[in-house]
C-alpha cells in the first residue's frame, strides 16, 4: 500500500465507481498532491509529507484537511467541489469507494477545461481587460463576505507575517546558486526586515481598519477559471496563518502573477478596479511588498518541485527557469535604492571598506569607485604595485588626496548622469571630502547615504598585519600607519544620522553586508513619499 502502488492503482479506469468509470486516467503531480483527472471529475490525493508549514502525514490529517478543502473551497466554487470520497485497499488493489478499507481519502471536484484557466487564456492572448475587470470585482466581492474576527485580525498581523518571511528564507537557503542567486537572497531578505521594521505602523492600521480577512491564499492565474463566470480554485487549507491575510496579500498574487506574465497593464487593471469597488486605496502602500512576497513564495514552491524524483529532464529545466524568474521578479519589486544615488563607504583602515563595497553594488547594482585603485592610476602605477610611503608622503600627500578625491567626484558625476548606484570607496577622513561628495549628491539631485565600517581594534591590527604580509589588494595600509590614520581621521559626527548606516564588519562579510543592505533601504523606505491612504 505504498503511495506508488496507490498511483498506479488509480491509473485504472476500474478503479473508479461504475456508471463514471472514465476510458483513461491522467495523473497531475504537484509537490503536496496527486491530481487523477478523469475527464469528469478530478480526485484529489494529499501526499503524506510534512513541509513544516504543512502536514499531512497521517490519514486522520488527511481526511481533515480533505473536509476543510472542499469546505472553504464552497465559498468560491460551490458547484466544483463535490465532497470528500474514500480511497479503499481490498488487499491486492486501491479504489474510490470500492471494496475493503478505507486507507486515504480524496476530493472530488468536477473537471474544468484546463484551456479556460487565466494561465492558459494569457499564454493564449486572449484575456481582455473587461475579463480582468470582471475578475476584480469578483475578489472585491469575496473580500467583503470573508469572515473577520479578533482571531483572524490578529493572526494576520505583523508578527505573522514576519514569521511568515522568516520562514521562506530559511527553506529557501538551500537552493542559492539552483534557483536564486546569492545577492538576490540577501537583498530580498535586507529588503523585507527593513520594510516591516519602517512600515510596522501600516500593517497596525490595517488590521484596525478590518483588512484581515479569511481570504483565498493562493490566487494566481493558475487557479482562476472563466466558466460561467469566474471561478477561483484551490485556496490554502493546510494552514490558516497563510489564508488570514490582509485583502491585499490576496490581489498582489495575481497581480504580481499578472506581471510575472508580461502583462503589467492587465495587472494596473486589476489593482485599479478593486480599489474603486472596495475603496480600499490603503492598499497601494502595501502592494509592491506583497507582490514581492508573492514572487518569492512562487519561486520557492518551484524550487520544492525539484526535489521530486518522478521529474524528466526537461520538466525539471523547465521548473528551474519558471523558479528562477519568479525569484528575478521578486528582485525587481525589492529594488527600491535604484540609480541614480550615491552611496560612501566610509572608516578607518583595516575596517573592510572595499570588501563592503563591492558585495554592495553586487546586490544593488552598483558601480565601485575605488580610491585605491584612482590613486594608482593617476600616480602611473598598477592598482597592485605596492608602495609604502610614510605618512602624508609620496602617493599619499595631501595633494595626491586632494586629486584622488576630486577624480573620483568627477568619475562618480559621470556614473550618477547615466542613472546608476555610485559606491564610493575611500576612508573619508576628511569632512571636506565628505561635504564635497555631498555637494555632488546635491547637484544631481540624488539620495545621499553614508555607510561607515567599524571593527574592534584586534581585528583591524590582525587585518592589517595579514594584508602586509600576503600584499591583498590594491591598498597600501599596514600597520604602523595605524596611529597617525586614528590621529587624522575626523568622525563623521557632520552626517545626520538619518543618512548614516553603521556595520560592524568584525563577522563573516555575508552578515556586514546584510547588516549594510537593511541600514540603507531602511533609510530608502522612511523617504519613499506616503500613498494616498484609505479614505483618499
Amino acid at each position: 500500500m505504498a503511495p506508488s502502488s496507490l498511483v498506479q492503482d488509480l491509473l485504472r479506469p476500474e478503479a473508479y465507481p461504475e456508471g463514471e468509470r472514465p476510458t483513461q486516467v491522467e495523473l497531475v503531480e504537484t509537490h503536496i498532491s496527486w491530481l487523477f483527472l478523469t475527464g469528469r471529475y478530478v480526485y484529489k490525493v494529499k501526499k503524506p509529507v510534512d513541509f513544516g508549514f504543512l502536514d499531512f502525514t497521517t490519514l486522520e490529517k488527511r481526511q481533515h484537511f480533505c473536509h476543510e478543502e472542499v469546505r472553504l473551497n464552497r465559498r468560491l466554487s460551490p458547484s466544483v467541489y463535490l465532497g470528500v470520497v474514500e480511497v479503499r485497499w481490498d488487499g491486492s488493489r486501491h479504489t474510490i469507494e470500492g471494496e475493503g478499507q478505507t486507507v486515504d481519502y480524496a476530493v472530488k471536484m468536477l473537471q474544468l477545461p484546463r484551456e479556460r484557466t487565466l494561465s492558459a487564456l494569457l499564454k493564449a492572448g486572449t484575456v481582455s481587460q473587461d475579463d480582468i475587470r470582471r475578475i476584480a470585482r469578483r475578489i472585491a466581492e469575496f473580500h467583503a463576505q470573508a469572515e473577520t474576527s479578533d482571531a483572524i485580525t490578529r493572526t494576520g498581523g505583523l508578527e505573522t507575517v514576519r514569521h511568515n518571511i522568516q520562514e521562506n528564507f530559511l527553506q529557501t537557503e538551500r537552493y542559492q546558486g539552483v534557483t536564486i542567486t546569492p545577492e538576490a537572497y540577501d537583498l530580498l531578505r535586507a529588503y523585507s526586515e527593513a520594510f516591516l521594521e519602517v512600515h510596522a505602523p501600516l500593517f497596525a492600521q490595517r488590521q484596525a481598519q478590518g483588512r484581515i480577512r479569511d481570504g483565498h491564499g493562493d490566487l494566481h492565474a493558475g487557479q482562476i477559471y472563466l466558466v460561467d463566470g469566474v471561478l477561483f480554485l484551490d485556496c490554502i487549507e493546510f494552514n490558516e496563518r497563510f489564508r488570514w491575510a490582509d485583502v491585499c496579500a490576496d490581489l498582489a498574487f495575481l497581480a504580481m502573477d499578472l506581471d510575472y506574465h508580461g502583462r503589467p497593464d492587465l495587472s494596473r487593471t486589476l489593482v485599479e478596479e478593486y480599489c474603486r469597488v472596495s475603496g480600499d486605496r490603503g492598499l497601494l502602500a502595501l502592494l509592491d511588498f506583497y507582490k514581492g512576497y508573492r514572487a518569492y513564495v512562487r519561486g520557492k514552491v518551484e524550487s520544492f518541485r525539484l526535489d521530486e524524483p518522478s521529474l524528466s529532464a526537461q520538466e525539471r529545466m523547465a521548473t528551474l527557469q519558471r523558479s528562477a524568474r519568479y525569484f528575478a521578479l521578486a528582485v525587481q519589486y525589492a529594488r527600491i535604492l535604484r540609480g541614480p544615488a550615491l552611496v560612501l563607504v566610509a572608516g578607518m583602515i583595516g575596517t573592510g571598506k572595499s570588501t563592503l563595497a563591492r558585495h554592495l553594488a553586487e546586490r544593488l547594482q552598483g558601480e565601485v569607485i575605488s580610491s585605491d585603485v584612482v590613486r594608482k592610476t593617476l600616480a602611473g602605477i598598477p592598482p597592485t604595485e605596492h608602495r609604502y610611503e610614510p605618512w602624508g608622503a609620496g602617493i599619499y600627500s595631501a595633494d595626491m588626496d586632494r586629486r584622488t578625491y576630486q577624480t573620483m567626484f568627477q568619475q562618480a558625476r559621470s556614473l550618477l548622469e547615466r542613472g546608476k548606484v555610485v559606491i564610493l570607496d575611500a576612508s573619508f577622513r576628511s569632512s571636506q571630502h565628505r561635504q564635497e561628495a555631498l555637494d555632488l549628491a546635491r547637484e544631481k539631485g540624488v539620495p545621499f547615504f553614508v555607510v561607515e565600517t567599524t571593527a574592534p581594534e584586534e581585528v583591524v591590527r590582525e587585518r592589517l598585519q595579514r594584508r602586509q604580509e600576503r600584499q591583498e589588494g590594491p591598498s597600501d595600509a599596514r600597520l604602523n600607519l595605524l596611529p597617525a590614520f586614528r590621529e587624522h581621521f575626523e568622525p563623521l559626527t557632520d552626517i545626520p544620522p538619518k543618512r548614516l548606516v553603521r556595520v560592524d564588519t568584525s563577522g563573516p562579510p555575508r552578515g556586514s553586508t546584510l547588516q549594510a543592505l537593511r541600514g540603507l533601504l531602511r533609510i530608502a523606505l522612511a523617504e519613499r513619499p506616503p500613498l494616498p491612504d484609505e479614505e483618499a
